[in-house]
């Protein structure tokens, strides 16, 4: 190994350890930690339609989600792969928000690994409708970074969803589940150099969900501009758009490990840390949507906590 490879290791094996502390110092809890919805599949029925507001949610999602079956197995798969489970076993387990990357012949790709098709997501996704009825769903499709935008993916979107698309509207925001209802879907839709949607739109133009992306394989560093990022933003209560904070780190080319998984493994387990972490900070009314690597169960639980919380007032 390298000196410079030596120092990239303890450095991000010393930065870990700070996350390790805080844990230790501050713990996990938080009003709604301890909630478990009886039905993920349909978390969002179980807190009532009529009382939940879009602006209320604590949206779990998944970044890259289309990314279970990327590349070729054991080969180009650990390097691009972010997600385990299908997009109707996210959906089930408790995903509401996903990140899908196009290319120009509407096939999914993480940088210049491909996978199947878009029409694999859409049908996934209309599967899980079907058999929920109270569950809104946030679809972020963007064409990825060097790519071209499929042609007229737009009419596409809107032939495939029209049914469900909830139409482009500041006034969402301020809405029950129940008011919105039987729509279901808020599909953003992020081209490179096509018409972006227009205000009334059956889709959303790209400004209606923002992040602050950090290129890091270190938790700590992550951990602390996600913080920093999102105490700069509006309470949810204000803001006519989502905000996304992804609890992931990267694989860097100069760090001996390259894989996600391993990489990413470093700062999924705060997640609850990161919540709890919020409220010291005076930050917890700007938590919105909160993203992860490979999805699990207790992901969703401390996001579906903390949204049921603020249903009942708690927060």
């Amino acid at each position: 190994m390298s000196l410079n490879r030596w120092k990239s290791v303890k450095q991000s094996q010393q930065r870990g350890k700070v996350l390790v502390d805080l844990e230790g110092s501050s713990g996990e809890t938080y009003p709604g930690s301890d909630y478990r919805p009886s039905d993920r599949k349909n978390w969002m029925a179980g807190l009532n339609p009529e009382k939940l507001h879009i602006n209320q949610v604590v949206w779990p999602g998944t970044h890259d989600s289309a990314t279970n079956k990327i590349g070729i197995p054991m080969i180009t798969r650990p390097f691009a792969q972010c997600q385990s489970l299908s997009i109707y076993r996210q959906l089930c387990v408790g995903t509401r928000v996903l990140d899908v990357r196009v290319q120009e012949d509407r096939r999914i790709c993480h940088g210049i690994l491909t996978t199947y098709s878009v029409d694999v997501v859409i049908q996934d996704l209309k599967k899980f409708l079907s058999e929920t009825q109270s569950e809104i769903v946030i679809l972020e499709i963007r064409t990825e970074f060097g790519h071209d935008d499929p042609p007229e993916f737009d009419k596409y979107l809107e032939e495939q969803l029209g049914e469900y698309l909830i139409h482009q509207d500041d006034n969402v925001f301020g809405k029950t589940i129940a008011e919105l209802l039987p729509k279901r879907v808020i599909c953003v839709w992020k081209p490179r150099k096509s018409p972006a949607p227009k205000h009334g739109s059956p889709l959303w133009s790209a400004g209606y969900l923002k992040d602050n992306w950090i290129d890091t394989d270190l938790p700590s560093t992550k951990f602390e501009n996600n913080m920093k990022h999102l105490s700069e933003q509006p309470p949810v209560s204000s803001r006519k758009f989502f905000y996304r904070v992804e609890n992931t780190v990267t694989p860097k080319a100069d760090n001996p490990i390259v894989c996600v998984k391993p990489v990413t493994n470093r700062i999924h387990g705060y997640a609850r840390l990161f919540i709890a972490q919020c409220f010291s900070k005076g930050c917890a009314d700007k938590l919105q949507i909160f993203s992860t690597d490979f999805i699990d169960e207790d992901f969703v639980e401390a996001c579906v906590g903390l949204t049921q919380a603020r249903v009942e007032g708690k927060v």
